[in-house]
């Protein structure tokens, strides 16, 4: 399984993803530069993502929870989710994100893996 994260800057990685596994995880253990602060327990909004307008309807309903931390996060609209709250099933194999600005961390951290990225 694969899912596409868009950079801020524009640049776009293609990362191979584990069933389970929350977007959070994978995104942050390719090393691209993700905070997500609370490591996946949604409890900040550090991990704030856009979903590409074409998967939007494909993925579980937000909590309440969620929608609650998703109000203390920057440029929300109704693609936004916390990408922890996101697990990979074989029917978001292809899912399509974008990482929000407030979401970056300051330098980009070393890829724990090789390969995966396009």
């Amino acid at each position: 399984m694969f899912i596409t994260v868009r950079l801020p800057d524009g640049t776009t990685h293609r990362l191979e993803a584990l069933e389970g596994w929350r977007v959070m995880e994978v995104i942050r253990d390719w090393g691209l530069p993700i905070k997500a602060e609370c490591g996946g327990a949604c409890a900040c909004a550090t991990c704030h993502v856009w979903v590409d307008e074409g998967w939007v309807g494909k993925l579980v309903p937000p909590t309440d929870e969620e929608m609650e931390m998703l109000d203390g996060a920057f440029q929300v609209d109704e693609r936004s989710r916390l990408c922890c709250q996101l697990i990979m099933t074989p029917e978001l194999d292809g899912l399509e994100v974008e990482l929000a600005p407030e979401s970056l961390t300051d330098a980009p951290e070393e890829p724990m893996a090789v390969g995966g990225r396009g």
